[in-house]
């Protein structure tokens, strides 16, 4: 949590707890909303001011712990977020409980979108590293969508992006080596941090990935032994970003370039 988020917590209330699921979901009670604040979120930022500012009085700003499932497949869209600490991860769960993880959402983006009422979620989203977002109620997003401008160019655009990543890790999941899965999965993670050290297991990255955990160890061994990264139980700190990115290829080079492309569109909404 940064300096803006921990004073607004600290300053303005003290937090609850919430049942929500299997797990307790702490909520700032109603902190206030500051425009910086919402500024740590890229999409938010990209909206005028007049719109942001329409949006505060439905904005909750919420703790997102590790492993929170946000919804899960089949379930009604009721709540919208968007990360500004936190990663989180949309998996594909098969019935015999195997996940692959599909695309991933951090500060670039938002999570939980639906155009309309009673829409379901097509895949499970789970906080993969914790933090904290902005929760926003679907129906209150819906009605500034139906408004026109900004938003839903803004959406619209972010959404061709998030296809993208989709469509490149599926390419990459049947294409791919594991060690350009594991750089690819590496650089999805740098790209929504603050610093070159990931907090993961490689346990937690076969699940992801959908692949043995002792691929995962050997294809790590190798990324260690090229220089790339060094491993110790649950952390990974990379050295050579620029190796990563030529090791992974086309495997992360195609949504990244479409994410780039978003940054300089959403310039002119």
């Amino acid at each position: 949590m940064n300096n803006t988020q921990a004073g607004a917590i600290e300053k303005n209330n003290v937090s609850r707890t919430m049942p929500v699921g299997s797990r307790d979901f702490k909520v700032a009670s109603r902190p206030v909303v500051s425009y910086s604040g919402t500024q740590q979120n890229e999409l938010l930022a990209a909206l005028p001011r007049q719109v942001l500012e329409s949006l505060f009085e439905h904005l909750e700003l919420v703790q997102l712990p590790f492993g929170k499932e946000l919804f899960e497949y089949g379930s009604k869209l009721e709540n919208v977020y968007f990360p500004t600490t936190a990663i989180v991860s949309l998996l594909y769960v098969m019935e015999d409980g195997a996940t692959t993880e599909i695309a991933v959402v951090g500060h670039e983006g938002v999570v939980g979108v639906s155009m309309f009422p009673g829409e379901r979620a097509m895949c499970t989203a789970v906080v993969q590293s914790a933090g904290y977002g902005y929760r926003l109620k679907a129906q209150a997003l819906r009605d500034v969508f139906n408004q026109g401008g900004a938003l839903p160019q803004l959406l619209m655009r972010y959404n061709t992006a998030l296809f993208a990543q989709m469509a490149q890790n599926a390419v990459g999941g049947r294409h791919s080596s594991i060690e350009q899965k594991l750089c690819r999965w590496l650089l999805d993670r740098l790209d929504r941090s603050p610093s070159n050290e990931l907090k993961v297991t490689q346990e937690m990255i076969s699940i992801m990935l959908g692949v043995r955990r002792e691929s995962i160890t050997a294809a790590a061994g190798k990324l260690q032994e090229d220089g790339l990264i060094t491993y110790r139980r649950g952390n990974i700190t990379v050295l050579d970003r620029a190796g990563l990115e030529r090791y992974a290829g086309e495997c992360y080079k195609v949504a990244k370039t479409e994410y780039d492309r978003l940054l300089v569109d959403v310039a002119g909404c």
